[in-house]
């Protein structure tokens, strides 16, 4: 990944259709007991967070529903870095559940994935995302993740966090 001095900016309702996709997908597997569907979207989100928005499988379908729908492109676009890193939480939470499953504490399990799956339907439904408030606030985990995902440019270009 090459560094950039600025974010890349992605269309806010993509990020909210894929947080209702994978919310979808969670409950899915929750009522099957499927713990392969939750490791499906725990890659997918650690795939997002780590390379790139432009890699969420997740998302990749709301263009077509876009157009299909004939709605306008976006009012303003969003700095991709917030999302990214609540993705990386969303990984880590359901991490945690797949180990705790693994592990035969099914019913911690399952709710670590019902945790992940009730905040991805908070942002399909309201907007709000958590993982991406998160983001903003002064602590180390954003600046470490920053460095993950951006190597060669530990410089954070996000508003609000230059100054």
């Amino acid at each position: 990944m090459s560094p950039s001095s600025t974010p890349r900016r992605i269309a806010p309702r993509g990020h909210r259709f894929g947080g209702g996709l994978s919310a979808g997908l969670l409950l899915l597997a929750v009522v099957a007991n499927a713990p392969l569907g939750v490791l499906a979207i725990a890659v997918a989100l650690a795939a997002s967070a780590f390379f790139g928005t432009q890699y969420s499988v997740l998302s990749r379908p709301w263009p077509f529903v876009r157009q299909a729908l004939r709605l306008p492109p976006p009012a303003e676009l969003e700095a991709e870095f917030p999302p990214r890193f609540a993705q990386a939480l969303g990984t880590i939470g359901l991490g945690a559940g797949l180990l705790l499953l693994a592990a035969g504490a099914s019913v911690v399990g399952w709710a670590f994935v019902l945790a992940v799956a009730a905040l991805q339907t908070v942002l399909a439904v309201t907007g709000y995302c958590l993982g991406c408030r998160l983001y903003f606030l002064r602590w180390f985990l954003p600046a470490l993740f920053d460095r993950l995902v951006r190597p060669g440019d530990v410089r954070v270009a996000i508003e609000g966090r230059i100054r």
